[in-house]
């Protein structure tokens, strides 16, 4: 075999990596019930950490997920090849594992240019993505009127009429977490989309102060007209990196774009940072009116930056039948979901 795999503690995992390849990440998903292990791998003359997190499934079975990696400088001919052996070398070390799911962060740039499938091979297209497969990001080098330039007219109108009609953005405190919640339930409940407890979010601030070296910086972002409370963001930065990872917002106030100006005071921050990258974390896979969620896609892609579309989750079974009747009810609940956003 010519991958070798060698397990590390997750605080080993290179600084360098995206936030959720991080052993920030590892130890956060740690807490919620996941088992976090990381390798040093070995591939040819590639080398590369890896962080893998596992979780228990009824029975006393699990399942084995690599959020956002192998991170690679690009993709690999015979990504299959690459991928099976990999998911072999590791599958020693993933006792009672159904399978093995890659969340790839590998793809194509461009509006509508997605990444063609795996070849054939013993990778098998997920049924459903962990994290959106398609996003926006910002490149955050040049200067603020540059970066200005490059979003399309109507959300540079957004963003100066937003100042214009007095809007707010400032930094929140943690005790501000349960306001910017409050706005949060809100948001899932208009929208339908699932969230987590307070304590969720709460702990994932806690534990950016208390981690050390390789922490995200974690910054909750509020917008106020008049003193009071329109929408908030929560930002992450680390490295060269930003990521927008959750937002809320109030139905009331939408005429005094309060959204973005509340990505352009994180864009500013990020720059401030030294990150290089800003990205804005999920949009449907094309400009498609009918889709749910067009006007996020609307909305995100208003700022310029490049579009990403990424391979998705692909699926290495590793218990045969076991994983064929464990695929079978998740494309059910895919299904059900993707028919219930439908009829909305």
């Amino acid at each position: 075999m010519s991958l070798e795999v060698q397990p590390i503690q997750p605080r080993a995992l290179d600084a360098n990596l995206g936030l959720l390849q991080s052993g920030f990440w590892a130890a956060f998903r740690g807490e919620l019930g996941w088992q976090p292990l990381a390798f040093r791998c070995r591939y040819r003359q590639l080398e590369f950490a890896l962080s893998v997190l596992v979780r228990p499934l009824p029975g006393g079975l699990r399942l084995a997920y690599v959020p956002h990696g192998p991170e690679v400088s690009a993709p690999l001919e015979g990504a299959q090849e690459f991928l099976g052996e990999l998911g072999g070398a590791l599958a020693g070390r993933l006792p009672r594992c159904l399978f093995l799911r890659y969340d790839l962060p590998w793809g194509r740039e461009g509006e509508g240019a997605l990444p063609p499938p795996l070849e054939p091979g013993r990778l098998v297209r997920a049924p459903m993505d962990i994290q959106p497969a398609s996003t926006v990001v910002l490149d955050l080098e040049g200067s603020e009127e540059t970066i200005l330039d490059g979003m399309k007219p109507k959300t540079r109108y957004n963003i100066r009429l937003a100042e214009r009609r007095g809007v707010e953005v400032a930094e929140g405190s943690p005790e501000e977490l349960a306001d910017w919640y409050a706005l949060y339930r809100e948001t899932a409940a208009r929208d339908r989309i699932t969230l987590h407890s307070e304590r969720y979010y709460r702990r994932l601030f806690a534990l950016a102060g208390e981690y050390g070296p390789g922490a995200p910086e974690l910054r909750l972002l509020l917008a106020r007209h008049q003193g009071e409370l329109l929408g908030g963001i929560v930002v992450a930065m680390r490295g060269e990196r930003a990521w927008y990872l959750y937002g809320a917002s109030s139905t009331r106030g939408r005429n005094l774009m309060f959204t973005y100006a509340l990505q352009w005071r994180a864009i500013r921050l990020a720059r401030e940072r030294g990150c290089r990258l800003y990205d804005l974390f999920g949009i449907p896979p094309g400009d498609d009116p009918g889709h749910p969620m067009h006007g996020l896609w609307r909305f995100k892609t208003g700022f310029g930056g490049r579009i990403l579309n990424r391979l998705g989750c692909w699926d290495l079974p590793l218990a045969g039948l076991l994983y064929s009747g464990y695929r079978g009810a998740e494309s059910l609940r895919a299904w059900y979901y993707r028919r219930h956003r439908k009829r909305r």
